[in-house]
């Protein structure tokens, strides 16, 4: 996969040049051209490190946003852009992914913010399926953090490309070898910078920046993104070494000591996933900022192949293929909608178009298709690969459909995780029954937590998440969204395993005689429902033919 990934990025030109050959001379130019200026990433890290901070002053350099939003301010009105759920607004974090379509340098930008929050953390793992590289923000006085670790663990099982954006250089924070000697460590990834901060805290004067020989100076305070940092070279570099001589020979003291080591930026590894580029600077005053954008524009990847069960799809291929990554419900309260979040793989959309929905084997038509600034939309006309579009959904798609023009084929790696809390929701009012059902089914859909239906009481359905938050947010949105007032508790699971079985006598077998410990979920896959590892392996033991899942992909059916 790596061998391929780096010989299709080389031979982006050569392959254009072929396609211009072919019979679709024009359209396929065209797509070729639109693939070429694509980036599409998302912004990954621990709790509290930054993320949606740089997610806004992204978006404020690249133009997309007049004045970016605070999370702390939550008293004059203003709030991160991409945190749009009104708990989001109350808390001030992230609990759902947000999507962002902006244009800088000819490049358009497809920019993804996932919740930081381990209790989301399947959202975030989803998101990661559907972009081609990724920044990771570090806070520079905590390091590495347990959410971080996870996050680069599912990025490394794609090779997807990763830049490091040390955050927080205007406080008092540990020194940076430190930091970067512990993400090398730590997260096995080797580590080339491209700036090196000038002191720290009240001392922060900058970065230099290794590549360009050049010292960029830390202004405190929000610089506006119009704003050109200033920029010293040659004699004024000397001269700054006067005005601040500790910090500065301090800086080229470890500058020297990371060059000596043999931390150059190289493409080739980064392309690979196997370097990381590692920018200094203070998301919340600016600086830094436009560094990441010009490392996403000059050295992300364009849209890559994807891997499906029949072969790999090319960007560049005139036939549309997209997947289903997201559905979120309720994006516009007045109308109730769903959106179904779709990454196209390959080709070009248009408005109007017919695809085949490939779980059903049905026609459908693709019409007022939109693009995203959070929960804000824009009527989209046409999307090329590595484009993010919103689909509006009736309850015909779930996570992990694929729509394509006519070929039959699954993409790989969305997969749902075993749930490891339980809860049943009990209403205040029994007459809101049906609007529980109805808000339990889509938020569900959408992935917020997994509905199993038991096969003994139906009418009770089981809510299984991977974090108690999960459970929290459901209760808030229920109550926002549906007018369903539900308080949650605890149903005595604890952990649940898809089941399968290649003999279907066997399994008619095992569910006549498990009927109180099964459910199904969305898609009508049976779930054994164990209330201690004892019980499961009990379970296991007593049936050998039938096939345990902690995993199964969207789509998958297992039963």
């Amino acid at each position: 996969m790596v061998s391929l990934f780096a010989f299709w990025y080389k031979n982006m030109i050569q392959t254009s040049e072929e396609i211009r050959t072919s019979d679709a001379t024009a359209g396929a130019e065209g797509i070729v051209r639109e693939v070429k200026r694509r980036r599409t990433f998302a912004i990954i890290s621990h709790p509290d490190a930054g993320k949606t901070t740089l997610t806004e002053k992204l978006l404020l350099f690249g133009g997309a946003i007049q004045m970016a939003g605070t999370v702390k301010a939550r008293k004059s009105g203003r709030h991160a852009t991409s945190d749009w759920l009104e708990i989001e607004k109350q808390r001030g974090i992230s609990v759902a992914s947000s999507v962002m379509q902006f244009t800088f340098d000819d490049c358009v930008i497809n920019l993804l913010d996932t919740p930081g929050h381990q209790d989301f953390s399947e959202d975030t793992y989803r998101v990661l399926t559907a972009v081609d590289a990724a920044v990771m923000v570090v806070d520079a006085a905590k390091g590495v953090e347990e959410q971080t670790i996870k996050l680069l663990e599912v990025c490394r099982l794609r090779n997807t490309p990763i830049i490091t954006f040390i955050n927080k250089m205007d406080r008092e924070v540990r020194e940076p070898l430190e930091v970067l000697d512990e993400i090398e460590s730590v997260l096995k990834i080797k580590c080339a910078p491209v700036t090196w901060p000038i002191g720290m805290g009240k001392r922060f004067q900058g970065v230099y920046h290794l590549l360009n020989d050049q010292v960029l100076r830390f202004v405190p305070g929000e610089a506006k993104a119009g704003q050109d940092v200033e920029t010293l070279q040659g004699g004024e570099i000397d001269q700054l070494a006067k005005q601040c001589p500790s910090e500065m020979q301090t800086m080229r003291d470890e500058t020297e000591l990371v060059m000596g080591a043999g931390a150059s930026f190289d493409l080739d590894e980064f392309l690979r996933g196997q370097q990381s580029p590692v920018f200094f600077g203070s998301g919340v005053n600016n600086f830094g900022v436009r560094e990441i954008l010009r490392a996403l524009v000059d050295w992300a990847p364009p849209p890559l192949p994807r891997a499906t069960d029949v072969r790999l799809v090319l960007p560049t291929e005139p036939a549309f293929t997209g997947f289903v990554f997201k559905i979120q419900a309720n994006m516009d309260p007045n109308h109730r909608d769903r959106i179904a979040f779709m990454r196209v793989c390959s080709g070009r959309y248009s408005s109007g178009m017919k695809v085949k929905h490939r779980r059903t084997g049905k026609d459908m038509k693709l019409a007022n298709a939109v693009t995203f600034m959070a929960n804000e939309r824009t009527r989209m006309d046409e999307a090329y690969a590595g484009d993010i579009i919103g689909v509006h959904n009736h309850g015909q798609l779930q996570i992990g459909d694929v729509l394509t023009e006519g070929e039959a084929l699954t993409f790989k790696g969305i997969p749902y995780f075993a749930p490891e809390l339980f809860s049943r929701a009990r209403l205040r009012d029994p007459m809101k029954a049906k609007q529980l059902q109805k808000g339990l089914r889509q938020l569900g859909e959408e992935g917020a937590v997994q509905v199993f239906e038991p096969l003994i009481d139906t009418s009770n359905p089981l809510i299984g998440a991977v974090g108690q938050l999960q459970f929290e947010v459901v209760e808030h949105r229920l109550k926002a969204e549906y007018g369903v007032d539900a308080v949650f508790e605890r149903a005595g699971i604890q952990t649940a395993r898809w089941v399968t079985c290649t003999d279907a006598s066997h399994l008619a077998e095992f569910v006549k005689a498990n009927q109180s410990r099964l459910a199904k979920d969305v898609d009508g896959n049976y779930a054994y429902l164990a209330d201690s590892g004892v019980n499961l392996r009990l379970a296991q033991e007593r049936w050998p033919k039938v096939q345990f899942f902690a995993t199964r992909e969207h789509g998958q059916q297992l039963s």
